[in-house]
């Protein structure tokens, strides 16, 4: 089964290429892009299209690469064995299973998510090469080797907070999700909101993008932060008229807490509706 997207997720052609090209090559694909562009959805939406488990592992800096294969917990076991608990005879008991072991030995082939992998320590991506490469991996606690019963489709994002190294990006396939443009984004919209007003979408969309050209922007909004938008335009029946204006003394616009998420921006775009005023 190919995927070409889902009824609630726009997946542009170079993404859905990308998509499927992982999954014949057996490759995970590694997905960049700004915060906000639907990167951890894709991985939902790529579980649900090909009717599949989604098992997902959220990557924090200080989560270890073993972690997601199994953890041993020797402290438990000596209290239990203090306590002259039976169960201190069987080392198993004492495993907790990681994310990747859960995806290795699942009956149907999941899809596997592993998030934010920049987040965690630069030698964290080369600790995981031989796993995700032989989809198998050794516990010396019992002796056994857990191998991946049908491997799995593996989904990796990044906001690019530190490279990756060169070795774990030669076994992965890569697509960097460009920012939607304003079709695409029309398009996404639709799909969250099929009752929305068109000319609100189109006077909320010019502001929008020219939000995101503002030069000096410490963050601009995301596709996430526009769908929030619109959702309080519509609660609040804002009138597509007021977004319309063009009026330098009204240059931040409504509910922008939506969209501005630092006090340096907003101060910005005040900064540059004063200028304009003294311009005028």
């Amino acid at each position: 089964m190919r995927f070409e997207g889902t009824d609630s997720y726009v997946a542009t052609e170079d993404l859905a290429v990308a998509v499927n090209a992982a999954v014949v090559l057996e490759r995970p694909l590694l997905v960049k892009g700004e915060p906000g562009t639907g990167k951890t959805v894709l991985a939902e939406e790529i579980a649900r299209a090909l009717g599949a488990p989604l098992i997902t592992w959220h990557i924090k800096s200080t989560t270890k690469a073993s972690q997601g294969l199994y953890e041993y917990d020797a402290v438990s076991r000596l209290r239990d064995g203090q306590l002259g608990d039976p169960r201190v005879s069987d080392i198993a008991n004492y495993i907790r299973k990681g994310k990747l072991w859960e995806a290795f030995e699942g009956a149907t082939r999941p899809v596997l998510l592993i998030d934010e992998i920049d987040k965690a320590d630069i030698e964290f991506p080369n600790d995981l090469l031989l796993e995700l490469d032989r989809m198998e991996f050794h516990v010396y606690e019992t002796g056994e080797t857990v191998r991946a019963a049908k491997r799995p489709v593996v989904i990796i994002t990044s906001n690019n907070e530190k490279e990756l190294p060169d070795a774990f990006l030669r076994r992965c396939f890569f697509h960097y999700i460009r920012f939607p443009e304003p079709e695409t984004m029309r398009k996404i919209v639709e799909v969250h909101f099929p009752d929305i007003k068109k000319r609100l979408v189109a006077e909320a969309l010019n502001l929008f993008f020219e939000l995101r050209e503002i030069p000096g922007l410490k963050k601009k909004p995301s596709t996430s932060e526009l769908l929030d938008w619109l959702k309080l335009l519509m609660a609040e029946d804002v009138p597509p008229e007021l977004l319309g204006e063009r009026d330098p003394k009204k240059l931040v616009p409504p509910l922008h807490g939506a969209l501005l998420k630092n006090e340096q921006d907003v101060h910005l775009l005040e900064r540059v509706a004063f200028l304009n005023r003294r311009g005028q």
